[in-house]
C-alpha cells in the first residue's frame, strides 16, 4: 500500500491574514504523514503594485504578468509570504524548506503563447521534478512551494498557484495516494458567494459547467476548478475545496468528484 501525501494549496485571505495564516498553518502541522503546502499571495501583490503605480490586471482569474509585475510577485511570492509561511512551520517544529520551481529545477514551465490575450511571463508548466520532492519527503523535509516557474533558459515565470498544486499532485500519484486540498477563506464552492450555508457539497464536471454559463462560479473560482478536476482525471485519489476549518474536521468542504 502506498503512503499517502497531502497536497494543500493555500490562498486568498487565508494566506494574506496573520491571524488565519497561524491558524491554518497549526491544521497543516497536525497532517499526518506526508505533506506538500503550495501558496498564493496574490493580494499582497495587488497592494504592492498599487503603492508602485502598477495596475494589476487579470482574465478568467488568472494574472497577466509584464516584466515589472514579474519582478513584484518574485519579491512576494518567493521571499515575503514564503518565508513567512516557513518560519511559521518551524516555529511549530515542522522542517520547512521554501522553494520556486527554479530551486531543484523542480519545476519547468514555458512562456505561454500569446493568443487572444497576452499574458506575458505567465508560465504553462511542462514537467515537475518529481525525484527531487521525494528526496525531501524522505529527508523528513516539507516543501513550501512559491508559484515562481522556470523555463531552464534563465527567465523566471509567473505560475498560477491552483495549477502548480494540480501538477505536483498528478506528478506525485504513481509513488503516493495523494489528496489535493484548496484551502481559503470560504467553507467550500457556494451557490450564494455571501451565504456561508449555501455549501455545495458535491461537484462533478457537469454541474461544473452549469455553474459557470450560470455566473454561480466565476473568476479564480473557474481555474480552481479546472485544475482540480484535471487532476483527478490524471489519477489522484481526493480533490476538496474548502477552509482551514475544514481541513481540521475530516475535509469538511466541496469535493470534486467525475462523476
Amino acid at each position: 500500500m502506498r503512503d499517502r501525501l497531502t497536497i494543500i494549496k493555500v490562498g486568498g485571505n487565508v494566506v494574506e491574514e496573520e491571524a488565519s495564516l497561524k491558524s491554518l498553518l497549526k491544521d497543516f502541522s497536525r497532517i499526518a504523514g506526508n505533506k506538500i503546502l503550495v501558496h498564493g499571495g496574490g493580494k499582497t501583490a495587488n497592494i504592492l503594485s498599487e503603492k508602485l503605480g502598477l495596475e494589476s490586471k487579470k482574465v478568467d482569474g488568472r494574472r497577466i504578468t509584464d516584466a515589472e509585475t514579474l519582478k513584484i510577485v518574485t519579491m512576494v511570492y518567493a521571499g515575503l509570504v514564503n518565508k513567512n509561511i516557513v518560519a511559521g512551520l518551524q516555529a511549530l517544529g515542522n522542517n520547512a524548506i521554501g522553494l520556486t520551481g527554479a530551486d531543484l529545477d523542480l519545476i519547468r514551465a514555458a512562456k505561454r503563447p500569446v493568443g487572444d490575450v497576452d499574458y506575458g511571463f505567465v508560465g504553462d508548466i511542462k514537467a515537475v521534478n518529481y525525484q527531487a520532492l521525494n528526496e525531501l519527503l524522505a529527508s523528513g523535509a516539507i516543501p513550501v512551494v512559491a508559484p515562481i516557474t522556470h523555463d531552464g533558459h534563465g527567465q523566471l515565470l509567473n505560475t498560477n498557484a491552483d495549477t502548480i498544486a494540480s501538477e505536483l499532485a498528478v506528478a506525485m500519484c504513481f509513488d503516493y495516494e495523494v489528496q489535493l486540498i484548496f484551502c481559503f477563506e470560504k467553507s467550500g464552492v457556494l451557490m450564494n458567494e455571501t451565504d456561508d450555508n449555501s455549501k455545495i457539497n458535491e461537484i462533478t464536471p457537469v454541474l461544473f459547467e452549469q455553474l459557470k454559463h450560470e455566473g454561480i462560479v466565476s473568476g479564480g473560482m473557474i481555474p480552481k476548478l479546472s485544475d482540480g478536476f484535471a487532476a483527478l482525471k490524471r489519477g489522484v485519489g481526493v480533490v476538496v475545496i474548502t477552509n482551514p476549518a475544514g481541513i481540521s474536521e475530516g475535509l469538511r468542504g466541496t469535493r470534486l468528484v467525475l462523476k
